[in-house]
């Protein structure tokens, strides 16, 4: 097993974290020879932590034994470390989502199960976050550990798109080492493939103000098998497109589609006008026309991108906001009872006065 440095904490000097419960929220899958390393790691980073914490692994249908030693390893450190698995692989968002409801804290911190993030920087990203009144810190991998054609160079290109398009500036939408206050994030649901559009999710809700990054360590992969290929570049295209419209037009989705219908209504319009004036007017036959469909085809594409685009959007977002729907299924887990579950600081030992003597 390669060890791994252990830095400094990285608080300034003397400083006092304030009254808090973390919740540091694990997606996996296929991770099973990074659970108990990055357990490890994390009861390290956390071992002088002030203030009460848990550790919430979710396995995201593994079919490798990553379910099997998230359990024996919750039994083995106790009630703060515990999994919620999904019964089938329902990809990074969903597992996200299970993580963050299945959380307690009031600050909820966020990271991959790889390994690559390091959870030394959690303090740190929660100190700022408290101190300086954010909503949201995010990790921004500085002096990255991947390959520079194939994973670098494409995600500055989507990272420069995204802040672009969505008006939050951040240099690193993918990296998952995120802390967040946990009513703002907990205001917002998750679904498809949104988890690289986080900050981008509670700009609205919240102002790109409460917003900051933070530079954190990267490592290299040391166990298993990246789930991230050139494939996942089109579900981020098409991901950003249903962003900028939810941002953009959330509110007012008929200016949207409707945009688009009254072009094509009136490319359409035009067409068969002409097609009427010359038929009346100059008596030509314009039955065997092309024209004639294309003209036709546009102005019903307009009536329904009006129409059809602008109710089946706002019908599917009432659905799964208003019933409360989930993205995934989740095994039944053991309730909780009152004050357990956490990993509390432990309390140094009383010390007994003297006893004064009466003279």
């Amino acid at each position: 097993m390669n060890v791994l440095p252990i830095p400094a904490s990285g608080l300034p000097e003397g400083a006092v974290m304030p009254e808090h419960k973390l919740s540091i929220v694990i997606p996996m899958y296929n991770e099973a020879d990074n659970v108990e390393p990055l357990l490890v790691r994390i009861h390290q980073a956390m071992e002088n932590y002030s203030q009460p914490w848990e550790v919430v692994l979710v396995d995201d249908g593994s079919t490798d034994a990553t379910p099997a030693e998230i359990r024996r390893l919750a039994a083995q450190y106790g009630p703060h470390v515990h999994g919620v698995e999904l019964v089938r692989n329902y990809k990074q968002t969903a597992a996200m989502q299970a993580g963050l409801d299945a959380a307690r804290g009031d600050v909820i911190a966020t990271l991959d199960g790889d390994l690559q993030n390091d959870p030394f920087d959690i303090p740190r990203m929660v100190y700022r976050l408290l101190t300086e009144d954010l909503d949201l810190v995010a990790g921004w991998r500085k002096d990255r550990k991947e390959g520079f054609w194939l994973r670098r160079l494409p995600s500055r290109i989507a990272n420069r798109l995204i802040a672009r398009v969505t008006g939050v500036q951040l240099k690193d939408y993918g990296c998952s080492l995120k802390v967040f206050r946990g009513s703002v994030i907990r205001s917002v649901r998750l679904y498809g493939e949104m988890h690289r559009f986080i900050p981008a999710w509670l700009a609205t809700v919240t102002t790109p103000r409460r917003i900051a990054q933070e530079v954190v360590t990267h490592h290299a992969r040391i166990h298993g098998q990246s789930k991230y290929g050139i494939s996942r570049t089109f579900r981020v295209v098409l991901d950003l497109v249903f962003m900028f419209f939810f941002l953009r037009y959330r509110t007012r989705p008929g200016h949207f589609f409707g945009g688009i219908g009254i072009v094509l209504g009136v490319l359409g319009s035009l067409i068969l006008a002409y097609l009427f004036a010359i038929k009346v007017f100059w008596g030509q036959d314009i039955g065997t026309r092309p024209m004639l469909i294309t003209g036709f085809f546009l102005v019903i594409a307009g009536l329904q991108a009006v129409t059809s685009g602008v109710l089946a959007e706002m019908l599917s977002r009432v659905y799964l906001e208003a019933n409360g729907a989930l993205a995934y299924v989740a095994r039944p887990q053991p309730a909780h009872g009152e004050g357990d579950g956490w990993h509390w600081p432990s309390k140094p030992a009383a010390v007994e006065k003297p006893k004064m003597r009466r003279k």
